[in-house]
C-alpha cells in the first residue's frame, strides 16, 4: 500500500507558501507506516515545526478507482521541508515521520459530489475548501497517477490542502468536517494533539 500525495493542488495554498501553481500534478509519497488511526495524535519529538494540512483522502479499489472517501492530516515539519527544498533534497524527513498521516474513518465515495472540507482548531475555522477549487480534480489526479506510477488496490490518494495551513501546538483540539455539496456533514472527525 502506498500513500500518494499531491502538492499545491489549491492555488491559494501554493501562493501562501510562495510557490507557483503547477502545470501538472506534483506527487510525493508518505510511508504507509505513517498512518495514524487514533483520535489522540502524539506530537513528534523529532519535528522542528509541526504544521497541519487537512486533505480529502480517497481509497483505491480493485478496479483502480476511488470507492471510499475520508479526511487526512498531511502533517508536515515546515522548517525541515523548507530546508530540504532550499537544498534540492526530497521532502521525506518533513512528510514521512511516525504518525504523519492521521486518517479519519471512511465513507462511500460519490464521483459526482463536490465535497468540501473544513478544519477547526480550538473552535476557530482555519481551513476551508472544496473539490471545485482544486487545480486538478480527483479523476485527473488518478488518471495522471495511473499513467506514471504503479498504483495498486488499497492505495490511498491525498488530494491536496486548501490555504490556511499553520503550526500545531500540544493540547490543541481539532475538528475536521467533510460535507456534501448540500452542506450535509458526512464525516465529523475530532482529534487532539498531545
Amino acid at each position: 500500500m502506498t500513500i500518494w500525495c499531491v502538492g499545491r493542488n489549491f492555488a491559494e495554498h501554493a501562493k501562501e507558501l510562495g510557490n507557483e501553481v503547477p502545470q501538472e500534478p506534483l506527487f510525493f509519497i508518505k510511508s504507509p507506516a505513517c498512518l495514524h488511526l487514533e483520535t489522540v495524535i502524539p506530537y513528534p519529538s523529532t519535528v522542528k515545526s509541526l504544521h497541519f494540512e487537512l486533505e480529502i483522502a480517497l481509497s483505491i479499489d480493485e478496479s483502480l478507482r476511488p470507492d471510499k472517501v475520508a479526511l487526512a492530516l498531511d502533517l508536515t515539519d515546515r522548517v525541515q521541508q523548507n530546508e530540504s527544498k532550499t537544498k534540492g533534497h526530497p521532502w521525506s524527513l518533513a512528510k514521512s515521520f511516525k504518525n504523519a498521516c492521521p486518517l479519519s474513518p471512511w465513507t462511500s465515495f460519490n464521483a459526482d459530489e463536490d465535497y468540501s472540507l473544513e478544519l477547526l482548531i480550538d473552535g476557530q475555522t482555519r481551513q476551508k475548501g472544496s473539490v471545485s477549487e482544486m487545480t486538478f480534480k480527483p479523476e485527473q489526479l488518478l488518471a495522471y497517477l495511473k499513467l506514471h506510477f504503479p498504483v495498486q488496490p488499497g492505495d490511498i490518494l491525498l488530494t491536496g490542502t486548501p490555504s490556511g495551513v499553520g503550526e500545531l501546538k500540544k493540547g490543541q483540539a481539532l475538528k475536521s468536517l467533510l460535507k456534501s455539496s448540500k452542506q450535509q456533514i458526512l464525516i465529523e472527525w475530532n482529534t487532539k494533539i498531545e
